[in-house]
């Protein structure tokens, strides 16, 4: 049941990553044929910006599609990781177009006199700056009631093209009151936060991928099993992500004069607590027999147990 759950939220996902994707069309023709229009270099960038946010959101989208195909010979745990690949992709697309943006702009530094950028494509900006918050409102609550971290991070985008918006805003603006240098300083920034999101995006997919886990989340979770009825000790806990799911793998010793029947019944337990209280998608838990004093007997004749 938790599994059917679990692609049922992933499709409700899909919402929010068409929602996006819609903004991102509207916006980004609206910000190039307003930028160019009006000699915005600033809203230029944002709107090369959000072309590439079209991108990224359509990798989510192609993500959540193929994360709902279900176990299959090759994938025993399903394919819930290719949100994980396709925001990977996407890391990369945007760093080129970032990169692309910082060389536009070092460019024009070079290029003598500037244009002012006309007065309407700061109204452009200033507009986009509502329509991207409203886009990231929504996508939060939806990727908070669904719990699912690729919109999540397609939120988080929401919120900083808003901030990019509306540095473009102030830029052209500055140019307005005979500061002509500040669009293109502002299109600078636009570039570095580019940048900088599509660090972040690569970052936390690569520590995804290669089963990097959170270690005060895993701490969480080890005194939530170590509270556990039947529980002596914790000998060790692993966890990874797996998509938006997290997988554990847990050994934990028991009193050696329960029966097999009792010791099941503990693991049971721990599998309940762990979907119920962390909404976790797969645990697998190991039983040993708690021998008290076992450690300290190993350590002085240099043997294990």
């Amino acid at each position: 049941m938790l599994i059917q759950d679990q692609y049922s939220e992933i499709r409700q996902g899909e919402k929010g990553a068409w929602v996006s994707i819609g903004a991102y069309l509207v916006l980004s023709a609206a910000k190039l044929g307003a930028g160019y229009g009006f000699n915005s270099e600033a809203l230029v960038a944002d709107g090369f910006n959000n072309l590439t946010d079209i991108i990224a959101s359509a990798a989510v989208l192609i993500g959540l599609r193929i994360s709902q195909k279900p176990p299959d010979n090759d994938h025993a745990y399903g394919h819930f990781r290719a949100e994980t690949i396709a925001a990977l992709v996407a890391s990369f697309i945007m760093a080129m177009v970032g990169v692309q943006v910082l060389i536009t702009v070092a460019r024009s530094f070079f290029a003598g006199e500037r244009e002012v950028p006309g007065v309407l494509s700061a109204v452009v900006a200033i507009g986009s700056a509502v329509v991207m918050v409203g886009v990231y409102l929504y996508n939060k609550r939806l990727a908070t009631r669904i719990n699912n971290q690729a919109l999540m991070a397609a939120a988080k985008d929401n919120l900083s093209d808003a901030l990019v918006s509306t540095g473009a805003a102030i830029g052209i603006i500055g140019s307005q009151l005979g500061l002509p240098w500040l669009d293109p300083v502002a299109a600078l920034a636009v570039g570095l936060l580019i940048c900088k999101t599509a660090w972040e995006i690569f970052y936390s997919s690569t520590h995804a991928l290669t089963d990097g886990f959170d270690d005060k989340k895993l701490k969480t979770l080890r005194y939530s099993i170590e509270r556990t009825k039947g529980v002596k000790s914790i000998k060790d806990i692993k966890a990874r992500v797996h998509g938006s799911n997290v997988l554990i793998d847990v050994i934990v010793q028991v009193d050696s004069r329960l029966s097999v029947v009792e010791s099941h019944r503990i693991s049971d337990e721990i599998e309940r607590l762990m979907e119920h209280k962390h909404n976790i998608m797969s645990v697998h838990v190991h039983v040993e027999p708690y021998m008290p004093g076992a450690e300290e007997e190993a350590g002085k004749d240099g043997t294990l147990s």
